[in-house]
């Protein structure tokens, strides 16, 4: 299989989980106007293995990884444990590695590695973050004022709440997550305004039924993936005054502190471990965040924006023009 010769230098490597995507995109997007996208189709027993290479670990994907090692990009930019294999095959065929997230190896098999602060990998070529990578700037915000006008003829305040799900670090059950909807459905109402709601592919249908049912009476605008219709979650981003998420998110939490609004954290109580806890601390300390506990009242914040910065600090590692 050939490529072609006016096919991008940098290539952004992901298993197709949005979240995966989400980094890779953001990060390869930063340093490229235009790169290349590679979704991975991992084969038995290669996939189990990633990303330890296993012999003829090049045969653990379908065909469309293969005219890349025939002809490697510049920059293959890697996010999960599926792409951590393919950009070090890729590295190993000529090209240069960035693998987003801890690849559970050495990070030397790579050219830089990039984690949150949370997790624990250092080293040489570790570049660390404050939550997650993302494309959420003031571009991003402004397209999304212009794609989803209509969300600034709701009243203000608009509190914009995004509902992930409970996770491992984040139990959070349905009966104490309708106990927290309805300390804000006190505040909401006692405050006047609108809320802009949207739930995720985690949130449990327990949930979502409590925001129907708990914030029925509240002006705005709800979305549960319902089909035929644009997601409107980066308009509830730009035009919010207020955020409220549910704590069990890096990413989404990451991109909401991106925004000039205050973010609240909803039943941050019920966070466990070392990571999540860390993360939500760090987010306090820069003023960025704060537990909801029974107020909406603004706060000075500065925007929280590390893909840009991350961007700049790969693009003097490796000498890639500007």
């Amino acid at each position: 299989m050939q490529r072609s010769a006016a096919e991008p230098v940098t290539l952004c490597v992901h298993d197709g989980r949005a979240g995966n995507a989400r980094q890779a995109l953001a990060l390869g997007r930063a340093l490229d106007p235009a790169p290349g996208e590679l979704v991975l189709r991992p084969r038995a027993p290669w996939r189990w293995a990633a990303p330890r290479a296993l012999p003829l670990a090049a045969r653990g994907f379908d065909p469309a990884l293969a005219p890349w090692l025939a002809a490697p990009p510049a920059l293959a930019i890697g996010c999960g444990r599926q792409a951590a294999l393919a950009t070090r095959l890729l590295r190993a065929h000529g090209g240069r590695g960035v693998q987003i997230l801890d690849p559970r190896l050495d990070p030397r098999a790579w050219n830089l590695v990039v984690v949150p602060e949370h997790d624990a990998l250092r080293g040489d070529n570790v570049l660390t973050l404050v939550g997650s990578l993302h494309p959420v700037d003031e571009a991003w915000l402004a397209q999304a004022r212009a794609d989803f006008d209509v969300l600034a003829q709701l009243p203000s305040p608009r509190i914009t709440l995004l509902v992930g799900g409970p996770s491992r670090h984040a139990p959070l059950d349905a009966s104490g997550f309708e106990a927290a909807l309805a300390a804000l459905e006190a505040v909401l109402r006692a405050e006047g305004g609108s809320l802009l709601a949207t739930t995720s592919r985690r949130t449990p249908e327990s949930w979502a039924t409590a925001l129907r049912h708990r914030l029925a009476g509240i002006p705005g605008v709800r979305w549960f993936g319902d089909g035929g219709t644009d997601n409107p979650y980066p308009g509830m981003l730009a035009f919010a005054d207020r955020i409220v998420a549910t704590p069990d998110s890096v990413n989404m939490l990451s991109e909401a502190c991106a925004t000039q609004a205050p973010v609240y954290l909803l039943a941050a109580a019920c966070v466990r471990g070392r990571r999540l806890p860390r993360f939500h601390a760090q987010l306090g300390a820069l003023g960025r965040v704060r537990p909801f506990a029974g107020s909406l009242e603004a706060f000075p914040v500065q925007p929280l924006r590390e893909t840009a910065r991350i961007a700049a600090e790969v693009r003097a590692r490796l000498g890639l023009p500007a």
